[in-house]
C-alpha cells in the first residue's frame, strides 16, 4: 500500500487549505521569512543528495542535455500556461484572489509544482517505497511539504492544495512502476539519480528564496536521462 504517497499528498492538500484560510493571520513578514527558510531547507536537502554522486560527468551531462531538451520543449512555459488557466476558475469558485502580481504568482507556483511533484526526494522516495515498503523518505518529505504548502497558500490561495492531485498521480505511478524500474538499476545509478534530483532541489531552493530564478521545470528531463547516462558511463570507464 502506498502509505508514503498518500501521507505526502494529504499533507500538501491540508497545508494548502490551512494556509489559504489562515493566510491573512500569518502576516507578510512571517510568510516572507518562512519562505526563505524553506528555500534554504530545499537547498540543504539538495546538497545532501548531491554528495551521494558517483559519476559526476554522467550527472552533469544529463543535467545539461536534459535542460536543453526542456528548453526546446518549453516545459516551463507550458506548465505556466496550464497553471494560469486553472488558477482563474479556482479563484472564482473559492472566492479568493492572490496577493501577488501575475509574474510573482507564476514564478512561485512553478517552484512549488516542481518541489512537490518532481523533486528528487519525492521520486526516489516513491521508488524506494514501492520496492522495499520503506516509507521513511516520503513521510519525512510530507512534514516539510505540509508547512511549505501552508506558507505558499497564504499568498497564492487554494490552488496550492490542488497540487496534491498531480503529485499523487506522479508518485503513485512511480510507486507502481518501482517493481519494474528498481531491478534494472545499480547502487551507482541510484546514487547518481539522487544526486541529479539534488541539483534540481538546490536550484528550486534558490528560486524559492528569490536568489536566482532557475528554469527548474525545464531541467526535469535530466531525471529521465541520468540513470541511462550513469550506466553508459560506467560501461565505458
Amino acid at each position: 500500500m502506498p502509505v508514503g504517497v498518500i501521507v505526502d499528498s494529504v499533507c500538501v492538500f491540508v497545508g494548502g487549505i490551512a494556509g489559504a484560510l489562515l493566510g491573512k493571520r500569518l502576516g507578510k513578514n512571517l510568510c516572507n521569512t518562512l519562505t526563505l527558510v524553506f528555500g534554504v531547507c530545499s537547498m540543504t536537502l539538495g546538497i545532501m543528495s548531491i554528495i551521494k554522486m558517483e559519476q559526476m560527468p554522467a550527472v552533469i551531462f544529463a543535467v545539461i542535455l536534459g535542460t536543453l531538451a526542456g528548453e526546446l520543449l518549453r516545459l516551463e512555459d507550458n506548465i505556466a500556461l496550464a497553471a494560469e488557466k486553472v488558477q482563474a476558475p479556482v479563484a472564482r469558485v473559492m472566492k479568493t484572489d492572490t496577493k501577488d502580481s501575475k509574474d510573482t504568482f507564476m514564478a512561485e507556483f512553478i517552484s512549488i509544482l516542481v518541489l512537490f511533484c518532481a523533486s528528487g526526494t519525492g521520486i526516489f522516495g516513491a521508488l524506494q517505497s514501492g520496492i522495499t515498503g520503506d516509507h521513511t523518505i516520503l513521510i519525512s518529505k510530507a512534514i516539510l511539504d505540509l508547512f511549505t504548502a501552508a506558507i505558499f497558500a497564504a499568498s497564492l490561495g487554494f490552488i496550492v492544495s490542488l497540487v496534491a492531485v498531480p503529485q499523487f498521480v506522479i508518485l503513485f505511478l512511480l510507486f507502481l512502476c518501482a517493481g519494474l524500474i528498481m531491478p534494472t538499476t545499480t547502487d551507482m545509478m541510484l546514487a547518481d539519480f539522487t544526486a541529479c534530483g539534488g541539483i534540481l532541489m538546490l536550484a528550486t531552493g534558490f528560486r524559492i528564496a528569490g536568489i536566482k530564478r532557475f528554469p527548474v521545470a525545464n531541467m526535469l528531463p535530466a531525471m529521465a536521462l541520468v540513470m541511462p547516462f550513469s550506466w553508459i558511463w560506467t560501461q565505458i570507464m
